[in-house]
């Protein structure tokens, strides 16, 4: 049974984690990822840039996969994921999916957080010049 995901982040609610703060913009940005990323089924990644959704990967068996998926997504429909921000519904468990948004071209990432690899993916997007914020609550949705 899944209880329904009816809690907003506020900005003043996330922790940025990496040594790179988001910009405003990429806050505002990370937000509405956010709040796309609740209403897609897990394991999802949200790619969004200027208050609009490039690329959605979701439903895949693995976290990494969703993010390729994503990125094939806004690659097939001829969008540029350079500077955009990714929202993942949970948290990070390998930093492989980190670096795949990276090489994408995405500069902050929005999630959960509360992996046991937390450091491991923290290090990652500080090595691969991101932003990285943590709401602390996930989203879920199957």
């Amino acid at each position: 049974m899944q209880a329904p995901d009816h809690r907003n982040v506020e900005a003043s609610e996330l922790r940025t984690v990496t040594r790179l703060k988001p910009t405003a913009t990429q806050g505002a940005d990370l937000l509405f990822a956010w709040r796309v990323a609740k209403f897609v089924k897990s394991n999802a990644i949200v790619f969004c840039a200027g208050g609009r959704t490039l690329g959605v990967g979701a439903g895949q068996m693995s976290r990494v996969d969703a993010a390729r998926v994503a990125v094939l997504k806004a690659q097939d429909a001829g969008l540029s994921l350079e500077g955009s921000v990714v929202a993942s519904d949970a948290f990070f468990p390998f930093r492989d999916g980190v670096e795949v948004v990276a090489r994408a071209g995405a500069k902050a990432v929005i999630q959960p957080g509360g992996s046991v690899r937390d450091d491991e993916v923290i290090a990652a997007a500080d090595e691969l010049g991101l932003a990285m914020v943590f709401t602390g609550v996930r989203h879920f949705r199957h």
